[in-house]
């Protein structure tokens, strides 16, 4: 087994400093007389490794957390930690008439520097970094104003404006550096030329960040050395596990099980700023060659072993646990997470008496038992096909288990395949949220076998399926025919409708005979449409709703004859006229000589917008499809009504003879208008 360890695994500047310091103070103490000797205190643990900080409690130096106990306590020496600590708490430390050894990281001392002079010309301070981190706690207590801390992109858009404000933007020394530059780009876009960012990420941080994540993209297995509440070292678990699936996250030797390293051929190590060299020594000589088959060995019976494959019988089954006959001198223990990698009640898919076959994990998990992997059997049998689908171009079957903003994570047969955003779909997916739960159906198009890594690609399966839908689709549509589809999209110029294999454009104008201001108060998306097919140019289909048998025109010359008197709505005015609507797809125009019987200078001065008015049609010309009407001739209408009878008798006398016309005569300026209307139009 190849070993590589990383170079900058181990203490940083930093916090090697800070337990120098204070070992220093331990030793100090130890050597003064007992008359003379005083407390010496940490406040919180020097450095989030159990093994120093238990040490140095061996040697007198006691950790304390709470502030208040601190000041509370006689005069003793008192180290600050090298995350720092705030303004007011350093200050009652003094006033509490402690000796303060300061080993506060000059990095993060930087920091205190940094936001304490930006805050107090009046700069907006905005720290990068976890907010209930200790590091993060003491650098908001040296600003002068209240910061604003932020770690996810997604809180940007919470922060205020500022009104133009500077801005200041800092770090966490630890802070996971590319996390930083994104958040930094969107901060700029935010507030332009108004914000100077502080790179405070220490340099240790991001050269340690950087190696782990080229040592874990060449390494079958990675070993990720740290406390369990050490922030820069779960930073360095992320990272490797991004580009390693199997990292192992442990704090000592005694937590890494080394059958799992049986058939690893190539190993990564790197640990924590937090971690002594001599537990990151004790990890890597375990995993040399020669010592690692030997502690294989000293846990290994003969009859039995690690990695072995076994067959045998459910003899108890429990919600969480099934115990397994492996005829050896001790059962076997299947746990759930060893059973699925899928939350499960055994006692709903397991029975008594069930033949089981699981790989050995250990052969004494503690208790006497061995330890067995029911899912790894399955995982390896599942490899083996997804090989065989690699090789040969076959498509796989997955449900999706979880959605990540790189894309989705697909079991099959608990094997664990990727498929990036960018070949879920042929479109910009984004929510992926939506496939959780659901059969997907792919390709491999990457599969390495040593690094448990397997590509998928869905893109190709959904552009090769629209593309033969589309290919059917145009195969048996022409121009004219009534189909039915479902609306996918709504723009202010018309509806995309999805007619199974390809869309088609209903444009707003093909709405309705008559106008439509907005098409999204008509239409939403997943409303059924059935429409008729107005023209195919290539692969565009242009679709209409504007069907010959419900044109309004058909039956306008009758329903609309010249001396008509008409009832219809203002829909819009110009200078020379208002149009009017008389019913969906037929307007008529109102001159605006045509309004009253005295002069008006434009027609908005006497008529408001949806206003409803009465008037006499007084020409129409069906084939341009243009009506003319006249509130002035209806006037005039009622006028004559109410003249006495004489005057109708001698009007008789004068036409007598004379065949009389039905067409009222249109007036000069009515004809003039109906030409400019149609210019307009």
């Amino acid at each position: 087994m190849e070993v590589i360890l990383a170079k900058k695994a181990g203490f940083c500047f930093g916090v090697k400093r800070a337990v120098d310091m204070a070992y220093a103070e331990a030793e100090k103490n130890i050597e003064t007389p007992d008359a003379d000797r005083i407390p010496v205190y940490t406040y919180g643990p020097i450095i989030h490794n159990e093994e120093v900080t238990g040490d140095l409690e061996r040697k007198g130096v006691r950790c304390v957390n709470d502030l208040d106990e601190l000041v509370n306590m006689p005069p003793s020496v008192v180290i600050i930690r090298s995350h720092g600590i705030g303004r007011k708490e350093y200050e009652q430390l003094k006033e509490a008439g402690h000796r303060i050894v300061d080993a506060t990281c000059p990095f993060v001392g930087n920091i205190h520097r940094i936001v304490r002079e930006s805050s107090e010309k009046g700069d907006v301070i905005i720290i990068v970094g976890d907010p209930g981190h200790a590091e993060v706690e003491g650098i908001r207590d040296w600003c002068a104003v209240k910061p604003f801390i932020i770690q996810t992109e997604e809180e940007i858009s919470s922060l205020p404006d500022f009104e133009g404000k500077q801005i200041t933007v800092v770090s966490q020394t630890t802070f996971h550096l590319k996390k930083f530059e994104k958040i930094v780009v969107l901060l700029k876009e935010k507030y332009y030329n108004n914000i100077r960012v502080c790179q405070t990420i220490c340099n240790a941080t991001e050269e340690r960040q950087t190696e782990t994540r080229e040592i874990a993209s060449r390494v079958d297995a990675m070993i990720v050395i740290g406390g369990k509440h050490s922030s820069n070292t779960q930073k360095l678990a992320d990272i490797s596990r991004q580009a390693c699936e199997n990292t192992y996250y442990i704090q000592t030797l005694d937590d890494l099980d080394l059958t799992a390293f049986e058939s690893v051929r190539r190993v990564g190590i790197t640990a924590g700023a937090s971690t002594p060299s001599n537990i990151i020594k004790e990890v890597h000589d375990s995993m040399s060659e020669e010592n690692f088959e030997q502690m294989l060995q000293e846990e290994t019976p003969v009859s039995i072993h690690p990695g072995q494959i076994v067959e045998g019988r459910v003899i108890e089954v429990k919600p969480d646990e099934i115990v397994v006959n492996i005829n050896y001198k001790s059962d076997g223990i299947v746990t759930a997470s060893e059973y699925s990698n899928s939350p499960v009640d055994l006692t709903e898919v397991v029975k008594v008496d069930d033949a089981i076959t699981a790989k050995v994990l250990k052969v004494n998990d503690g208790d006497g038992q061995v330890l067995l992997s029911v899912k790894k059997v399955k995982a390896e049998k599942a490899y083996d096909a997804l090989e065989e689908s690699f090789n040969n171009g076959s498509t796989v079957k997955g449900v999706v288990t979880q959605a990540m903003s790189g894309g989705l994570s697909v079991s099959v047969d608990e094997c664990r395949v990727f498929i990036p955003a960018s070949l879920v779909s042929d479109t910009y997916e984004k929510n992926l949220e939506k496939y959780v739960g659901q059969e997907v159906e792919f390709i491999i198009t990457e599969f390495n076998p040593h690094k448990r890594r397997v590509i998928g690609n869905r893109k190709q399966l959904v552009a090769a399926q629209k593309k033969a839908a589309a290919e059917a689709l145009f195969s048996r549509i022409e121009v004219g025919q009534t189909v039915e589809g479902t609306v996918k999209n709504v723009t202010d110029f018309g509806a995309f409708i999805d007619l199974g294999g390809a869309d088609g454009l209903l444009h707003i104008s093909e709405m309705s005979w008559g106008r439509v201001e907005n098409p999204k108060k008509i239409f939403k998306v997943g409303d059924m449409v059935k429409c008729f097919i107005k023209s195919i140019d290539g692969e565009k289909i242009a679709l209409s709703l504007k069907f010959d048998d419900q044109n309004p025109w058909l039956s306008a010359a009758e329903k609309y004859a010249i001396g008509t008197v008409v009832t219809g709505r203002v829909a819009r005015m110009t200078d020379f006229g208002a149009f009017i609507v008389l019913e969906p797809g037929i307007d008529a125009l109102l001159h605006v000589s045509q309004i009253s019987s005295e002069h008006v200078e434009k027609p908005s001065d006497v008529l408001k917008t949806g206003e409803t008015i009465t008037a006499k049609v007084v020409d129409f010309k069906g084939p341009e499809k243009k009506i003319s009407l006249s509130i002035k001739a209806l006037l005039k209408d009622v006028e004559a009504d109410e003249e006495p009878a004489v005057e109708e008798e001698a009007e008789s006398v004068a036409s007598a003879g004379e065949e009389e016309s039905e067409t009222i005569a249109v007036p000069e300026e009515v004809a003039e208008a109906v030409e400019e209307a149609a210019d307009a139009e």
